[in-house]
């Protein structure tokens, strides 16, 4: 039988492995894969003859194979010259489709790809929406479609999410909509699969619970399908910090792992004879595993059920060969064996979030408690220390904490794990073998889930229910982790109280305020429209507030809310919307939400409710730098884009001038009404469209900088090379928001303006291009 001693080593080793991956992860740029390669091959030598080298060789091994997954992946990506044009591919989809109104988005993997009937090296994973689709598209099925792609390209925000690390870590290799066109056909009908199973069990829910939310909830605490969920679901799953659950924890699939041991001891009650043939404890062990891979794959197969499913084959190994495997060599294994199947996991929160909160328990679970009181006391005192415990962690990846994430959890996890987890996996039984009984079970389910889910709506809404934190720098989260495990060391440890101490970096803002006269600009990158932050030393203006679109989906929540959080700054006291068009009003309701006592003006009052009349003349002065509306005037009868706010910002030393959407013709009456202060900074009129930045305007304003705001390879062709020309012609720089990500201009008391970071440039990284 195998000696299971020889992994007494694992754990120094997976580590080891773990930091070569890391080092890959937060360098700017890949290494050559060749150099990668040969230094691990000239250490492995090395650890072969020496056991001391061993955890050096699995360092550089790691790095290695982090370097070569890296580039391939960075490799696959759709080239540079493909982008725009109209390329045939055929594929299968993978996942769920999600279906939102008038439109589709779904994954589908390329197998086969042309261009004007020439096949092309494109293969890998397209993340795709449909517009206008008239077909159904079920999970599984192969399709020909007509798509026109890009690279993946995210926005580039302080404190705002990373789609090129996430498009990275899942293997996206472009990006892109389906056009109509009569080639695109279904190829194949959708065979049985993982997906399409799950999409029957979603089905077979919504069709009997029906109260969407109830049916949206139990859907995803179930079977870790989220798309019934909504931006206010999510709000009140963060606020109550229940969001693992709902991306289905391990302790869901060890439930499940625990429903296969019993039902072998079922099987053995039935059949005692069975004992004869195969031994009980292997039985439970398969059973166990089987059970729980089951429910894994229905449950989508995310990294902490994959973690789960790594530790219980592990375990269930070790019983059948009569072994005993500790946990912490258990998790070890399942570490190095995730590093091996695919480095690039650890670009993802849910891979540090999953492997940190299973340590924790390891080493802070107390023995098993007898009686209610006792689990009751074991329950509030795990929940309690890994809200503590993985604070940093949250907080470093999402930018905000639940305060009140251990009641909550107390709440869940005994109702989700005990009753929802074990009556979805009945449920998924019966809906084949029985529905008539499915339906009272998932009735019964979807009731115990709208109550639970009415206590999570009331929490939210309590004052303090989550808090939102600077974005931290790793020093803040060191301390803050070691604080955390000072604060829950054993009792005896002098000066445990203290350690709370160490928690307070990761609520200092690191940025300090701008003195008097002085005053902060950061022009976010929120692609195709326009959002900036702008503060004093007291005080803070947001105008406008980036796109948004029918699905509900905005850059206020995404971008603009998310951004001035972790820039450790105040809550607005003005809220400018230059005019109401969606890319620079799309995000106006999600910011008003977040800051409800902010005022909110516009250039157009009449198409933003609840908003007042920005006009011409209005001017105030926050911290000795004055704000001066120059535009529109009041009676103006004028298009949509020249009614735009226009507003100067001047300090001691410079201005800003922001300037929406206006015309040249508008920008010609600003030059005959208003002497400008120099030097200037011109936010570019209208994202340097050719009808705006006129040559009389810029040679008038003499802007010593100019900032445009436009999406990366935009549909409108924004900035417009005629307005590029204009520019350099009159030696004026500038600087794009989609080749810089956001860009913060200091306008100091004491000396001209400028550029303070280039967020591209300051967090650069191998996923960036």
């Amino acid at each position: 039988m195998p000696d299971l001693s020889r992994y007494a080593g694992a754990v120094p080793l997976s580590l080891s492995m773990l930091g070569g991956v890391l080092a890959v992860a937060v360098l700017p740029e890949l290494w050559p894969r060749w150099l990668a390669v040969v230094a691990f091959l000239l250490v492995l030598p090395l650890a072969w003859r020496w056991r001391g080298w061993r955890p050096f060789a699995a360092l550089v091994g790691g790095f290695a194979w982090a370097t070569l997954h890296g580039a391939a992946a960075m490799e696959a990506r759709l080239p540079d010259e493909l982008h725009g044009k109209d390329l045939v591919v055929v594929g299968r989809i993978e996942g769920l489709v999600v279906r939102q109104p008038g439109m589709l988005r779904f994954v589908l993997h390329a197998e086969e790809a042309q261009l004007a009937g020439h096949r092309l090296p494109l293969r890998g994973r397209l993340r795709l929406s449909w517009h206008g689709a008239r077909q159904e598209v079920p999970p599984c099925s192969r399709w020909r479609l007509v798509l026109r792609l890009k690279r993946p390209r995210g926005l580039a925000n302080p404190g705002g999410a990373d789609n090129e690390r996430t498009a990275l870590a899942h293997r996206i290799v472009a990006v892109g909509y389906v056009r109509e066109h009569p080639l695109n056909a279904m190829l194949n009908e959708a065979p049985v699969c993982i997906d399409g199973w799950r999409q029957a069990l979603a089905d077979g829910i919504a069709a009997r619970v029906r109260d969407r939310r109830d049916a949206a909830s139990l859907q995803a605490f179930a079977i870790g399908d989220t798309r019934g969920l909504d931006q206010h679901d999510w709000e009140v799953a963060r606020a109550n910090g229940i969001p693992h659950l709902i991306a289905i924890s391990g302790f869901h699939v060890g439930v499940a792992a625990i429903g296969g041991v019993w039902l072998a001891r079922l099987l053995y009650l039935l059949w005692p004879g069975l004992a004869l043939r195969v031994p009980r404890p292997h039985a439970q062990a398969v059973l166990a595993l089987l059970v729980a891979a089951g429910y894994g794959a229905m449950a989508g197969l995310g990294l902490a059920t994959l973690r789960t499913l790594l530790m219980i084959a592990l375990l269930a190994r070790a019983r059948c060969v009569r072994r005993k495997l500790d946990g912490a060599t258990s998790l070890a294994l399942a570490l190095s064996a995730m590093l091996l199947l695919d480095p690039l996991a650890t670009l993802s929160a849910g891979f540090w979030l999953s492997f940190a909160g299973v340590t924790l328990l390891m080493c802070w679970l107390e023995p098993e408690q007898r009686g209610l009181r006792g689990f009751i006391r074991g329950l509030w005192r795990t929940q309690l220390a890994m809200a503590i415990l993985l604070l940093p962690l949250v907080g470093w990846f999402f930018g905000e904490v639940s305060l009140i994430g251990a009641f909550s959890n107390m709440l869940a996890i005994p109702l989700i794990s005990f009753v929802v987890v074990p009556g979805a996996l009945l449920a998924m039984v019966l809906l084949a073998a029985c529905p008539l009984v499915a339906g009272p079970i998932l009735w019964t389910l979807g009731w115990l889930m709208h109550g639970q889910w009415w206590v999570f709506e009331q929490w939210a809404q309590l004052p303090g229910a989550r808090a939102y934190l600077p974005a931290a720098q790793p020093l803040a989260l060191l301390l803050s982790l070691l604080g955390g495990l000072w604060l829950f060391a054993p009792r005896g440890v002098p000066g445990r109280g203290w350690s709370l101490v160490l928690f307070l970096p990761l609520w200092l803002p690191t940025a300090p305020r701008p003195e008097s006269g002085a005053f902060e600009a950061w022009v976010l990158d929120v692609g195709q429209g326009l959002a900036v932050l702008l503060r004093t030393a007291d005080h803070v203006l947001i105008y406008d507030t980036g796109p948004g679109d029918p699905t509900g989906f905005n850059m206020g929540d995404a971008v603009v809310v998310p951004s001035l959080h972790a820039l450790g700054w105040r809550a607005p006291d003005r809220i400018i919307v230059s005019h109401a068009d969606s890319d620079h009003a799309g995000g106006a309701q999600a910011v008003r939400r977040a800051f409800p006592r902010a005022t909110i003006s516009t250039g157009e009052p009449e198409r933003l409710s609840d908003t007042e009349l920005c006009a011409a003349g209005e001017q105030w002065t926050w911290n000795n730098v004055r704000f001066v509306v120059i535009h529109p005037l009041s009676d103006a009868k004028v298009p949509s884009n020249d009614r735009s706010c226009v507003l100067l910002v001047e300090g001691r030393h410079g201005s800003l001038l922001l300037s929406g959407d206006i015309s040249s013709r508008v920008e010609t009456q600003l030059l005959d009404r208003h002497a400008f202060q120099q030097p200037t900074v011109l936010l570019v009129p209208h994202h340097g469209s050719r009808s705006s930045s006129g040559e009389r305007f810029i040679a008038g304003l003499r802007p010593s900088l100019a900032v445009i705001s436009a999406g990366w390879r935009n549909r409108f062709g924004h900035p417009h090379p005629q307005v590029i020309a204009r520019y350099d012609a009159a030696r004026v720089p500038w600087l794009n928001t989609s080749d810089t990500g956001a860009l913060r201009i200091d306008f100091p008391a004491d000396a001209a303006p400028r550029v303070g970071a280039r967020w591209r440039q300051i967090n650069r990284h191998i996923w960036r291009e």
